[in-house]
């Protein structure tokens, strides 16, 4: 049943090339709230200045636009709890800060760099958890005074409750953790930036968020921020601890977690290898959610209509380039012919075009688009599968000019232009009889009378339909490039 009253987020950082694990929480989230009625706030986490970067954010706008995935609040579109980035929120940190301060609920840690290393490491050499160990917890005024007095400067710590946090995982059920494994963390650095630690789980207060639904490697945080929305809680910041929900890993080559060095992790790939959105969301939601047992293959509203958290599994998903392929070529086939045609145009055009824009043929253009929508895994590939049309002559693949130019093509060729000559080229089945006659007529059949004439042709042993693609070419421009070829063979 849908709640409307449900509010997610995602506050990606802008850091480099948005990343395919990124984009799968985006696309969880971005569901849950449309299932449900709910709202969806996107948020800039670039409290970083020396990673964050403005070409990383307008990178991320224009990923989530092309994707679809839509927000109701956030950078561009605005909302009640504006701004959303979190380095025009500073003022709101520092004041949070000053309030856990005064209400006991955290506290300066002077502890050096050097002797938080040396007390950890002794932690470990007996067998004990090496977290902070609260050595600046209950310092009394001569020993805070005795530190600045050293010219030492703090950072402020959250003081952890001497308790055990359960907390029911929307994705990997009941968890509890001990006090022993959440010490006391810092929230502000000495230099008075606020950290993650603290402005994530403010700006989700603040922003009312209900539900925050993120990856698996943020776990660990969780205890710690529900013991700090507790004390938010009580100082009147927050008004509810919101429900979260860990989302499996992406794995990647050897069963790794995919990283942004991964090739294949680059969102701006499979962008610019022409996947539909819709075929690459299709595939992402289906690392960690599955829409039925014997349906993998559906479109994102019936994603939407079907998705419900409790329906993702906790294990790891492994990301198959080839299942992505797959799908993203079964989503190219579900177009409309025209819409495939337009989705094709950037690779018709420079850069990825060779041949001048005068030389593009737009009727041959449509007519040859039903067939190439059959073979296309990628949008990408439409240039090379085409180019014959466009070009003054073919690109010869001496590769493919090898394995199909065998002993007695020259012949072949010569009684394939022949009977090609004499066929009804208002009908591709009368050039598929004119190939086949010739091969008969040397003894071939139809799949290898076809392939020196193809090569020919199109420079390329496969590609779309042969006899279509020569009734689109046209007598003239057949005949001529069979005639080249036949002038090759005897060079």
């Amino acid at each position: 049943m849908a709640n409307a009253n449900i509010r997610v987020r995602f506050c990606p950082s802008p850091t480099g090339n948005p990343h395919v694990g990124l984009v799968r929480t985006a696309l969880f989230n971005w569901a849950f709230a449309r299932h449900n009625q709910g709202t969806m706030v996107f948020r800039i986490e670039d409290t970083d200045a020396a990673r964050d970067s403005e070409e990383s954010y307008q990178q991320l706008l224009d990923s989530l636009k092309w994707l679809g995935l839509d927000w109701d609040e956030g950078p561009e579109v605005g909302g009640p709890h504006a701004p959303y980035r979190q380095s025009q929120r500073m003022d709101i940190y520092k004041d949070v800060a000053e309030k856990l301060l005064a209400g006991g609920h955290a506290y300066h840690c002077y502890c050096t760099q050097t002797e938080l290393d040396d007390r950890r490491e002794a932690a470990r050499a007996a067998g004990r958890p090496s977290g902070y160990d609260g050595h600046c917890r209950e310092l009394t005024a001569e020993q805070v005074e005795a530190y600045k007095a050293e010219g030492r400067e703090a950072i402020v710590r959250f003081r952890m409750p001497d308790e055990t946090i359960t907390f029911t995982d929307l994705v990997r059920g009941e968890l509890t953790f001990t006090p022993e494994n959440v010490p006391d963390y810092g929230i502000v650095r000495a230099n008075g930036a606020p950290l993650y630690t603290l402005v994530n789980p403010v700006d989700d207060a603040l922003m009312e968020i209900t539900h925050v639904l993120r990856g698996e490697d943020l776990l660990s945080s969780t205890p710690r921020q529900i013991a700090l929305y507790k004390a938010l809680i009580e100082l009147g910041v927050a008004k509810e601890i919101p429900q979260f929900g860990h989302l499996p890993y992406v794995m990647g080559e050897g069963n790794k977690k995919l990283s942004k060095r991964d090739p294949q992790a680059s969102l701006n790939l499979y962008r610019e290898r022409g996947f539909l959105p819709e075929g690459l969301l299709n595939y992402l939601s289906l690392l960690g959610w599955s829409f039925s047992a014997d349906r993998d293959l559906f479109t994102i509203p019936e994603m939407v209509e079907k998705f419900d958290i409790a329906d993702v599994n906790a294990n790891p998903a492994r990301f198959d380039l080839k299942k992505a392929e797959s799908i993203n070529a079964d989503h190219i086939r579900m177009l409309d012919v025209k819409d495939f045609a337009a989705a094709c145009e950037p690779w018709l055009a420079a850069p990825h075009a060779n041949w001048a824009p005068e030389d593009f043929d737009r009727a041959a253009w449509e007519a040859i688009a039903p067939y190439a929508q059959t073979r296309l895994t990628v949008l990408s590939d439409i240039t090379a599968n085409v180019d014959f049309l466009f070009l003054k002559e073919p690109v010869q693949d001496e590769a493919s000019w090898t394995k199909a130019m065998k002993e007695g093509s020259d012949a072949l060729l010569i009684t394939a232009r022949e009977r090609l000559d004499q066929a009804d080229w208002n009908d591709a089945e009368s050039l598929k009889n004119a190939v086949l006659a010739a091969g008969e007529a040397h003894g071939l059949k139809l799949g290898k009378a076809q392939a020196p004439v193809r090569v020919a042709v199109t420079g390329r042993t496969v590609g779309l339909p042969l006899f279509e693609s020569l009734q689109i070419l046209g007598r003239e421009k057949t005949l001529a490039r069979i005639d080249a070829a036949l002038a090759k063979l005897a060079g």
